[in-house]
């Protein structure tokens, strides 16, 4: 059977590193022992000024493009994830896709929020299964949320951070390895309670929209912290169940690295070592579309995955969104 597996793995964060002491100083109070003693983040990666989304982009993919021993021009399709765009309109992708020199590649972007780059996978893998003329599609996920911070709001400041990964899916007839299985599920009527809600059709740039910092990322109501561990362990059970396998026999957990303690009680409730989870965070912050990648990579090059692993994504963002994926490696 035809599948579609990850050949290469690819991440690039910005040069500019935000340790917490930072904070400390912009917000007057010591913001540093909550971040590190709660959230374990210590520091994170922002754009510089004349850095963006395709900038980072790029990075990733050329290093995914290398590792997997491939020219742009044998790239059959660019999907990028991500809610942060080089534009409104036209596409990221096609951005990318024009300083690669993918001459040959199809592109297009998703907003799937954080959950984004889990989606791309699940389009990618059935791109390849369904049509024959895509043999090499490039999964992006990419974030520069730094540019939409309020740096006067401390919940999300400290919190929010850049960077992108990339995946190279190849189509192979083995039926062995690749693409598994997936799930998607909506929780909609969360979408006015984090995003950034200025900028499109609904609110247009005006002063007013300026003066209330709708153009900027908001969290305007609270959500229930144990909402991300009850979605994230069902689409694990739920994969378990479709695979016929347990939770134990997971080898490796990407899940939303938006709050470690959300990830350690996923662990928990699954019955697994929390150390069977990648976790990036810590020296990335909170990189919405590309933390699942950019973990992805981090296990690669630090050898936690290896051949013939079976590994789950599990992603959640604004809207409510949430994506899951299965894959032998």
């Amino acid at each position: 059977m035809r599948n579609a597996i990850i050949r290469s793995v690819g991440a690039y964060a910005p040069e500019r590193r935000i340790t917490n002491a930072y904070f400390d100083d912009l917000l007057g109070e010591n913001v540093s022992t909550w971040l590190e003693e709660n959230v374990q983040i210590y520091e994170r990666r922002w754009c510089a000024d004349d850095e963006s989304t395709a900038d980072l982009s790029e990075r990733a993919a050329l290093q995914a493009l290398e590792r997997a021993g491939l020219t742009p021009d044998q790239i059959d399709l660019i999907i990028i994830s991500t809610d942060t765009p080089e534009f409104v309109s036209p596409s990221t992708a096609s951005v990318v896709q024009d300083r690669l020199g993918a001459t040959r590649a199809g592109t297009f972007d998703i907003n799937t929020a954080c959950a984004g780059f889990v989606t791309a996978l699940d389009i990618g893998s059935k791109y390849i299964r369904a049509d024959e003329q895509y043999k090499n599609v490039l999964v992006i996920g990419a974030y520069a949320m730094s540019k939409y911070l309020n740096l006067k709001d401390k919940k999300t400041v400290t919190l929010f951070a850049d960077g992108a990964g990339a995946v190279v899916l190849q189509a192979e007839d083995s039926g062995e390895r690749g693409f598994l299985g997936s799930q998607l599920i909506s929780k909609g009527e969360y979408n006015e309670w984090m995003g950034i809600y200025g900028g499109a059709t609904k609110k247009p740039i005006t002063e007013e929209v300026v003066a209330n910092h709708d153009h900027q990322l908001k969290f305007v109501r609270k959500f229930p912290k144990e909402l991300n561990p009850e979605v994230w362990s069902q689409m694990a059970h739920t994969l378990n169940d479709r695979l016929s396998v347990e939770a134990g026999d997971v080898d490796r957990y990407f899940i939303t690295q938006i709050n470690v303690n959300a990830i350690h009680e996923t662990m928990d409730r699954l019955g697994v070592s929390r150390n069977r989870a990648e976790t990036v965070m810590h020296y990335y912050g909170y990189t919405g579309s590309a933390c699942i990648p950019m973990a992805l990579n981090q296990a690669w090059e630090q050898d936690r995955v290896k051949t013939g692993d079976l590994v789950y994504f599990i992603g959640s963002g604004g809207g409510l969104a949430f994506a899951s994926a299965a894959f032998r490696l």
